[in-house]
């Protein structure tokens, strides 16, 4: 991923427990900002999803795109752009790591509009979308 934009954030549950969440994608419109839908597209029988189609609003954008996804058992899972309307690309991995108390949360993210904007209008937005992500998972899994 070049020129991509990274959080972090310590969310108080195992990684298993974290990587639970982020791999129940039709559950997402409940806890994340902006998606109104996540469908599964494809999946490996006893496996995670392979292809997810997201819809999202978030004024005053709504688009619609498919991700293409690998996992790496409870440690990573990285994505890219398979299908989409406004996006061109769209690279991205939550990595996580266990640490005393929880899991640490590392959120990596690199897209781009199909519109071109400024290089710092982009990464603001990215790091918008990051943060709002990263808080609406912690909040997520440690209700659970």
């Amino acid at each position: 991923m070049a020129d991509q934009t990274t959080s972090t954030i310590l969310v108080e549950a195992p990684p298993a427990a974290v990587m639970a969440v982020i791999a129940d994608f039709p559950a997402y419109p409940s806890w994340a900002k902006g998606i109104v839908r996540a469908d599964v597209l494809a999946s490996q029988p006893g496996q995670r999803a392979d292809r997810v189609h997201f819809e999202v609003d978030v004024p005053p954008i709504r688009d619609e795109y498919t991700l293409a996804y690998t996992w790496v058992d409870d440690t990573a899972v990285t994505w890219t752009l398979a299908e989409g309307k406004m996006l061109k690309a769209l690279d991205g991995a939550y990595e996580l790591r266990a640490v005393d108390g929880g899991t640490e949360v590392v959120y990596r993210l690199s897209a781009e509009l199909a519109i071109p904007l400024i290089g710092m209008l982009k990464r603001k937005g990215e790091k918008i979308l990051i943060d709002t992500a990263l808080k609406g998972l912690k909040k997520r899994v440690e209700s659970l």
